[in-house]
């Protein structure tokens, strides 16, 4: 078998390229998607990936529920979305072939594995005939392939035993379209050895399968042409290929570093945000502490105690965490310590879907606690995204001594894209004045630490580490007196501290900066995005433009308190629509806050946006 790059001259060249794997979840497609982009990105490609699989750990094999995919779109060129509609799928069994044909574009390419197309596969898909002869497939290019078969009869001679090697079959498909689409091939083999370095026997099966799916493209006459996609033209840096759950564990690492804190994170876990757990568990090095708590409540309470003692404090969950964790987040806002709340979204209510992507939170997150408690909400747009997000967080969350919900969701969360590593030493360092000397006299005229004397600037009351000497104070969920902290039930003080919480939020939105009109200033229509429907909504902007239609564009990262020129810029437009992964919660607040009439474009469907669903609302009128 020689390497991929020696036939780079054979090889129609595509600018770019999607594909879909699809087979059961125990078909290991989330592993083969994540290889071939992998690859992919060492190679060089601009990428966005789409990983969709079900909640169970083990979904009911050979049925449309229990089908796991991944898609990923792989350019020359910058990207930003896994793309509309594939231009191969791999099909692993009847079940995959049902839930994801009519995603393929017409005229694509369908690879199938005919061996799992037997009578009983077929029933349990709800297939009655057999959609390889039935004209079901008509009107695409099928590779009919009987890769259990071929995995087998390569993996034989290494003394696998059948059911062992037929688990390989991923490695065959992984293999085939390598060279169909002129991957190379050594960072492959490489994986496969440092991955399961501790059984030769499955190092054997996994390189013997792959190099048969290899060879079985090089050898066959049904491929016909191979296709390359050359790499991307990306500024000159270091790159890797991050996910949004670690780009925020990193930057959550980077606040702590640029405020000289430790990270102490309070979690339970929960889809889909277990993994910032898990990688932020890995770098003790940096100061940070992990604590996996036993329920939502206790997790929360971990961090907001490690806030009251000096760290930076970080709880992570999903929307029914962040139900959960409300009143602990509500004693956070009256206490007045800094704390990240990182909510990574998912489909509701209740369990809902929770592999699915929905951004449906928001509500919850600017209103979802009880009495008037307000915090600032942040929402990250992208995987790459997520390190910045975080640091703007924990930035906000110090500067202001208040809590501070993330919004990410799974789109973001699972997802990933090339990022460029950034130099740290540009990052301005988050100031921390903890107090070290009272600040005031009693009423004998001893010096006394006062908790609640605030910042004339930002309304931020004094951080004293506890056990610092002379600077005892009390603090709790009982209403405190202004300036002293001491417990005070009186209405007019109650209405003033109510006040200047609100007033220390509001205040925050004096650090954004103007706000950022994309695309054409002077278009009649405005798209106003938050969160993961940036990538859609780029592309279908970009789209929209090369067909002349003018179109302007907002993408919101502080969606509380909004940008205080926001209102402004929408009484510009004819039209204003606001796509949302929810039923127009963010279209509600704008109309509200500005009396524009703003339109929402709704989904709800467990999926995130594709561009032509935003580039028809802008085209037709953009109500869904």
């Amino acid at each position: 078998m020689t390497d991929t790059i020696d036939h780079a001259e054979t090889a129609e060249v595509l600018d770019r390229l999607v594909i879909r794997f699809a087979g059961d979840s125990g078909d290991g497609m989330q592993l083969t998607g994540d290889r071939f982009t992998s690859v992919s990105a060492s190679f060089g490609n601009d990428l966005s990936t789409f990983p969709d699989f079900p909640a169970e750990i083990r979904a009911p094999a050979g049925t449309v529920n229990g089908v796991s995919s991944f898609q990923v779109q792989i350019s020359d060129h910058d990207i930003t979305t896994p793309g509309d509609e594939p231009n191969v799928l791999i099909a692993m069994n009847p079940a995959a072939l049902k839930a994801d044909l009519h995603r393929l574009e017409q005229g694509g390419t369908l690879i199938v594995n005919t061996d799992a197309f037997d009578e009983r596969n077929l029933e349990k898909a709800e297939y009655y005939s057999n959609p390889l002869e039935d004209g079901t497939v008509t009107g695409y290019r099928v590779l009919r392939v009987p890769m259990t078969t071929m995995t087998k009869d390569a993996c034989a001679p290494h003394g696998v035993k059948q059911r062992d090697a037929e688990r390989s079959k991923n490695f065959f498909a992984l293999g085939l379209v390598s060279f169909m689409y002129s991957r190379p091939i050594e960072p492959t083999l490489e994986w496969i050895s440092e991955k399961f370095a501790k059984n030769e026997q499955v190092v054997a099966a996994n390189t013997a399968a792959f190099k048969a799916g290899f060879n079985f493209g090089e050898t066959t006459e049904m491929v016909g042409q191979r296709y390359e996609v050359k790499p991307a033209t990306l500024p000159a840096g270091e790159y890797t290929s991050i996910t949004g759950n670690t780009a925020l564990a990193w930057g959550l690492i980077a606040a702590g570093q640029l405020a000289d804190l430790p990270v102490t994170l309070g979690s339970y876990p929960i889809t889909p945000a277990s993994d910032i757990l898990h990688e932020l568990s890995k770098h003790k090095n940096f100061g940070v502490r992990t604590v996996q708590a036993e329920d939502e409540i206790a997790a929360v309470g971990v961090a907001l105690g490690a806030s009251f003692a000096g760290h930076l404090g970080v709880t992570t969950t999903s929307g029914p965490g962040v139900a959960l964790k409300s009143e602990t987040i509500s004693l956070a806002v009256s206490i007045e310590l800094p704390m990240i709340i990182i909510d990574i979204q998912r489909g509701g209510p209740s369990t809902g879907l929770p592999t699915k992507t929905e951004a449906s939170d928001l509500n919850l997150a600017i209103y979802g606690r009880h009495g008037e408690a307000q915090l600032p909400v942040v929402a990250t747009k992208s995987p790459a995204d997520c390190f910045d997000a975080a640091i703007e967080a924990a930035r906000i969350a110090l500067k202001y001594r208040t809590p501070v919900i993330l919004l990410s969701d799974g789109y973001i969360a699972n997802g990933s894209e090339p990022w460029k590593l950034p130099d740290i030493s540009t990052y301005e360092k988050i100031a921390v004045p903890f107090a070290t000397e009272t600040n005031g006299t009693d009423s004998e005229g001893r010096d006394v630490f006062h908790p609640y004397l605030r910042d004339p600037d930002t309304l931020a009351r004094p951080w004293a580490i506890p056990g610092t000497p002379g600077l005892m104070h009390r603090v709790g969920g009982l209403e405190k007196q202004d300036v002293t902290g001491n417990v005070n039930y009186t209405p007019d003080n109650h209405a003033r501290m109510g006040e200047l919480r609100a007033d220390k939020v509001a205040g925050v939105a004096r650090d954004y900066g103007a706000t950022e009109i994309m695309g054409d200033e002077d278009a009649d229509v405005c798209i106003v995005g938050w969160g993961s429907t940036w990538a859609a909504i780029d592309s279908a902007v970009q789209r929209t433009r090369r067909t002349g239609t003018k179109v302007a564009w907002v993408h919101i990262r502080h969606v509380f308190p909004l940008p205080s020129d926001l209102g402004d810029i929408l009484r510009r437009y004819k039209r204003v629509i606001v796509p949302e992964l929810n039923r127009g919660q963010l279209c509600n607040m704008l109309r509200a806050s500005y009396l524009v009439d703003a339109q929402p474009l709704s989904k709800v469907a467990g999926l995130p946006f594709s561009a032509r669903e935003i580039q028809h609302a802008i085209m037709e009128g953009g109500q869904s």
